[in-house]
């Protein structure tokens, strides 16, 4: 299949990230978002991070250039309708993004892939809201994607061997390293990243070491470039509780039952670096 145009569904970290990413390597973008709001901060976000790229020596200013002319941004789903290929990035939400895929099944070609960035969540469920499952499978990037060379894909019992070649093929001409997963909760890194993360959290909460040691321990003895109270912080205190619920509520694993104070961080709006406040304390 000749990709030549990729939809993306949500212009936030990850949306924006993967936009990047296409349009500098050769790739026309169509990136929606729900309100102008959203969306203008979503291209801010990657004018920056190419500007950034620019002053290290990564990018010339001519090619930052051309990769944002790539970029086209609209709050009309509809407007994905030319594309060869759809990535949907949306919030970590299975009821909103099964009716985007039910959306997009509408909108798109029959013969256009659609994938998902979810990093937890069924891939056959979003495909049952489609006529065309065999065509839909994860392609879950990592935060921030234009420096995370891991793409973990995902196939569901119903992925088609050609969606999976044509999708790793994508993968690979970003510069992507393809880790393969079974559609199981969590994958392979969030599976076991989350009971790692939990654990750590409960050690704190119930008084065997500070944050500082638990984050110093892992870092220095386990060679981590960051400790997992750092990287909750990092990812998001609020994703870590939804990823970990999703996961429980599908396998009733222990590993998976969130700590007390995970929930409770949670409500009082302690959700990291994006938030201010979580296990450490971040300018916004």
């Amino acid at each position: 299949m000749n990709i030549k145009t990729v939809g993306i569904v949500g212009c936030g970290l990850m949306g924006s990230g993967i936009s990047e990413v296409l349009a500098k390597n050769g790739y026309n973008v169509i990136v929606r978002e729900v309100n102008d709001d959203f969306l203008n901060k979503g291209i801010e976000r990657i004018r920056a991070s190419t500007q950034k790229a620019v002053d290290r020596g990564k990018l010339s200013a001519a090619e930052r250039q051309q990769a944002l002319e790539r970029i086209t941004p609209t709050t009309k789903l509809e407007e994905l309708a030319p594309c060869d290929y759809v990535i949907e990035a949306a919030i970590e939400n299975l009821n909103l993004k099964k009716d985007i895929f039910e959306r997009l099944d509408n909108i798109t070609r029959p013969d256009v892939i659609l994938a998902s960035n979810t990093s937890s969540l069924s891939i056959a469920e979003m495909a049952s809201k489609t006529k065309k499952p065999e065509k839909v499978l994860g392609m879950h990037f990592f935060n921030p994607v234009p420096v995370m060379p891991l793409l973990e894909m995902v196939r569901s019992f119903m992925t088609s061997e050609e969606t999976y070649q044509t999708s790793r093929a994508l993968g690979e001409s970003l510069g992507k390293q393809i880790i393969v997963a079974k559609d199981y909760p969590g994958f392979i890194v969030n599976a076991l990243l989350v009971p790692f993360q939990l654990d750590a959290i409960r050690f704190y909460e119930n008084g065997m070491a500070s944050i500082e040691d638990i984050d110093k321990g892992v870092r220095l003895g386990l060679n981590h470039p960051m400790g997992p109270l750092e990287l909750c912080d990092f990812v998001g205190i609020d994703t870590v509780l939804y990823i970990a619920d999703e996961v429980y509520a599908e396998t009733k694993d222990p590993r998976y039952a969130a700590p007390p104070l995970l929930r409770r961080m949670v409500a009082a709006g302690h959700h990291g670096r994006k938030s201010g406040k979580g296990f450490y304390k971040h300018s916004k």
